[in-house]
């Protein structure tokens, strides 16, 4: 890969990925180190991480590295998604109309509710005994 690069960082629930578009590349997308389709086997994932690239049209023009880490399967595939709209934007700023009408610049704040004292999780309550 060469080394002109743009970058993008990404967070979704615990999961962060940090992505680097290589320009001039034919498409080829790795994550931590392996092959995309090896990383992420769900056959709908893979498709949902390259919607940024496909919205604008690039899917063909960049070379994708990406470190990922933390979270699950899905925090990680919508982390690695607005990682990659933000390294678009980085490299054409044109392309925030089209990014955001889609809704890959909004970073999903929803996160896991910490359990509270006296409960079993976050809401759930014991089950309430009479005797």
């Amino acid at each position: 890969m060469s080394a002109q690069y743009y970058e993008g960082v990404g967070r979704r629930k615990a999961a962060t990925a940090r992505v680097r578009l290589f320009p001039g590349g034919k498409g080829n997308i790795v994550i931590n180190d392996k092959p995309a389709e090896d990383y992420m086997p769900r056959e709908g994932d893979l498709m949902g991480l390259v919607m940024p690239l496909v919205i604008v049209g690039a899917e063909r023009n960049y070379d994708v590295s990406i470190h990922v880490n933390g979270g699950g399967v899905t925090g990680q595939r919508d982390a690695i998604k607005l990682g990659i709209a933000r390294a678009l934007l980085k490299v054409d700023e044109s392309m925030r109309p089209a990014l955001k009408a889609q809704g890959f610049l909004t970073r999903d704040a929803r996160v896991k509710e910490r359990k509270k004292p006296g409960l079993k999780r976050a809401r759930k309550a014991p089950t309430y005994t009479k005797r």
